[in-house]
């Protein structure tokens, strides 16, 4: 009879062992989300995927960095967020030349990075998620070319340094080679500051002849609403028409980020500071293409209404 009490006893207690084993995630468990511009919208979308995937694992997710764009100050929140010590970062870089040495120094203390949006490719980041920027500048820029007709002046609104857009524009570029008749009229380093877009475009707007502009085409999502806004003042009575954009996925960077940071956490490598981009039989991936699609008055009505679903 003691005997069986013991077994079961000893039974008992295994299986509560093999229970406690299953438990993976914590609330102590820390992931930052870092980036600039984070007020925006498209930011506010990634956060929530971030967040989303964080509430399902049960881990804690924060999400940081300065409201415009301000790579220093991207920084200095990449190394406090080091300095919290916490399970991973997900990092967008808003300058590549300003945030690889935080990132090589977050590898070496230990800490997963892997790049999102935009990536620092000569960095020690394990890895990049988001959109393969080129391929969008040359679907933006075959769409670009056939809406003028082969011919016409364009203005490009931009962020130097930074590699996602800088990526974009030599996407545009190569796709409108095929188009010799149109001509890039200027590259404006707007650093993602609507009044400044806005202000230039209705300088823009003034030239006439020769130099007057067909269209304007805004490399991030700051941009592009105060263009639209002083295109529409321009034509008066006349109806802007937006002819497409070429969309994104930031929600699943975010969800994706996340649960990709966990996966290292709970099952890292040797070294975190190593080129796994060289290795053959590295355990990560160089690049995870989120995808993207071009969106016009023909399928527009699908994406509101995932948004709205998602709203729900």
């Amino acid at each position: 009879m003691k005997t069986m009490k013991a077994a079961a006893l000893t039974l008992a207690v295994v299986g509560l062992m093999l229970v406690s084993g299953c438990k993976r995630h914590s609330t102590k468990e820390v992931y930052y989300l870092i980036s600039v511009n984070t007020a925006v919208p498209y930011w506010k979308t990634a956060a929530a995927g971030f967040n989303k995937a964080a509430a399902q694992y049960g881990v804690t997710a924060r999400v940081v960095g300065p409201e415009n764009y301000d790579a220093q100050g991207e920084l200095t929140e990449l190394n406090n967020a080091v300095a919290a010590k916490p399970s991973g970062i997900l990092i967008s870089v808003a300058d590549a030349s300003v945030l690889q040495p935080g990132i090589d120094a977050a590898e070496s203390a230990g800490v997963p990075v892997i790049t999102v949006d935009s990536d620092a490719a000569g960095s020690h980041r394990l890895y990049f998620i988001g959109t393969n920027n080129l391929e969008a500048g040359r679907l933006g820029g075959r769409r670009l070319g056939t809406a003028l007709g082969g011919r016409g002046n364009v203005v490009f609104y931009t962020f130097e340094g930074q590699p996602n857009a800088e990526e974009r524009l030599k996407g545009f570029k190569d796709a409108l080679s095929a188009w010799p008749e149109i001509k890039i009229a200027d590259v404006a380093d707007i650093k993602s500051n609507p009044t400044s877009a806005f202000d230039k475009t209705q300088k823009y707007l003034a030239q006439t002849g020769a130099n007057k502009i067909d269209a304007f085409v805004s490399l991030d999502s700051t941009s592009g609403p105060a263009v639209a806004d002083a295109v529409s003042r321009g034509n008066g009575p006349k109806p802007l028409a937006i002819e497409a954009t070429v969309a994104q996925k930031p929600f699943t960077m975010g969800y994706v980020g996340l649960k990709a940071l966990d996966e290292v956490f709970h099952y890292p490598p040797a070294k975190l500071d190593k080129d796994y981009s060289a290795d053959s039989f590295s355990p990560y991936p160089v690049f995870v293409d989120t995808g993207t699609s071009l969106v016009d008055k023909h399928n527009v009505d699908i994406y509101i209404a995932a948004a709205a679903a998602e709203q729900k």
